[in-house]
C-alpha cells in the first residue's frame, strides 16, 4: 500500500549544512570521474583510428567488453547472428556509442560501490537505465542548440544528474528509503520531501559531491539545477536539457525506480521551464527538436535493453 502523499514529518530535526556537508565528504571519491580511459578516449575521438587498435584496449576491461558485446547483441541492432569478436562489434556499434560506453561503464561501477549502506533493496537497475537513457536524450537535446560542445560533458551531465539519489544511500539511508517509498505527484514534490528530511535535496547533495570532485562547472551546475533550470545562474542550456530529458526517459517508461511519482503525460515537457529555456517560443528550432526527440524516444528502450 503507497504511503500518504505527505508523510509525517512532525517533530523531526532536519540536519543542519554543517552536518549535511560532513556526511556528504565521507563518501568514497570516484576516480572515474577525474580520469577517464586516456588512451581508448584518444583513438575514438581521432578519425586515424583503426577498429583493432580500439578493440585492444577495450578487451583490457572486462566490464567494458561485456557491457559492449550485450549491447550489440540485443533487439536494437537486430542482427542475424550472435557477435562474440570485440573487433565486430567496435564495427557495428560506431565510434559515437564506444565513446559513451566508455564514459558510463567506469561511473556505474564505482557509485554501485556506494550502495552498501542501504539495508532494504533498492531498484539500482532502474536508476542505471533511467541515468544512461537522460544522458542519451541530453546529447540528443542539446544538439538541437546552437551550443558548441567538443566533448562528453552533455553526455554525463544526463548521466549525473541523479548522482545525488546515490550519495543519499550512503550518506542518508534511511531517508531514502522512506522517499523511495512514499507515493508523490511530481519530482518537485520529491524534492521538497528531501528537503523536509534532510534539509538539502537530492541535486543539492549530488552538486556538492561532484564540486568535491573538482568537475567542471558544467557538470556541477546542470546537477544542482535540473528541476529549476531558470534559476542556474550559468549553463542554463545543460541543465535545462536535462530536465527535459529525466521527463522525456520518464514518459518512455524508464522511471529510475527511486521516486514513486504521476506517469508523465505527453508532451508535458512542452510546458517544462527547461523547454522554454532551450527553444523558447515554438519556432523552427523547437520543431526541430520535436522531431529529434521524438526519433530517439522510438528508440530508447531497445537501446537501453543492451546497456543495463
Amino acid at each position: 500500500m503507497s504511503s500518504l502523499s505527505t508523510p509525517p514529518v512532525a517533530g523531526r530535526v532536519v540536519l543542519d549544512d554543517q552536518e549535511i556537508r560532513r556526511r556528504i565528504n565521507a563518501c568514497p571519491k570516484l576516480a572515474s570521474l577525474q580520469a577517464n580511459n586516456d588512451a581508448l578516449s584518444a583513438l575514438v575521438k581521432s578519425d586515424q583510428s583503426l577498429t583493432s587498435q580500439i578493440a585492444e584496449i577495450i578487451r583490457r576491461d572486462p566490464s567494458l567488453s561485456a557491457r559492449l558485446l550485450r549491447m550489440v547483441n540485443s533487439v536494437y541492432f537486430g542482427l542475424g547472428a550472435r557477435v562474440n569478436n570485440i573487433e565486430e562489434a567496435v564495427f557495428f556499434l560506431g565510434l559515437r556509442q564506444i565513446r559513451e560506453l566508455s564514459v558510463a561503464t567506469p561511473v556505474i561501477e564505482e557509485l554501485e560501490r556506494l550502495q552498501g549502506n542501504v539495508s532494504t533493496p533498492l531498484p539500482w537497475k532502474d536508476l542505471w537505465a533511467h541515468s544512461i537513457g537522460c544522458a542519451i536524450l541530453t546529447r540528443e537535446i542539446l544538439r538541437a542548440t546552437p551550443l558548441t560542445i567538443d566533448d562528453d560533458t552533455d553526455y554525463l551531465v544526463g548521466l549525473l544528474h541523479n548522482v545525488g539519489k546515490v550519495v543519499m544511500a550512503y550518506a542518508f539511508p534511511d531517508e531514502l528509503v522512506q522517499i523511495s517509498n512514499t507515493q508523490l505527484p511530481t519530482p518537485a514534490d520529491v524534492c521538497r520531501l528531501e528537503r523536509q528530511l534532510i534539509g538539502w535535496d537530492h541535486a543539492q547533495i549530488g552538486a556538492h559531491y561532484l564540486q568535491k570532485h573538482q568537475v567542471c562547472e558544467e557538470i556541477a551546475f546542470a546537477v544542482r539545477y535540473h528541476c529549476e533550470p531558470d534559476r542556474a545562474p550559468r549553463h542554463r542550456l545543460f541543465a535545462a536539457a536535462v530536465q527535459v530529458a529525466d521527463h522525456l526517459v520518464r514518459h518512455a517508461g524508464v522511471t529510475g525506480g527511486f521516486e514513486k511519482v504521476d506517469p508523465v503525460e505527453r508532451d508535458s515537457w512542452l510546458r517544462l521551464e527547461g523547454w522554454n529555456v532551450l527553444y523558447g517560443a515554438d519556432g523552427p528550432e523547437s520543431t526541430l527538436a520535436r522531431a529529434s526527440i521524438e526519433n530517439a524516444l522510438q528508440r530508447l528502450p531497445a537501446m537501453l535493453s543492451g546497456l543495463v
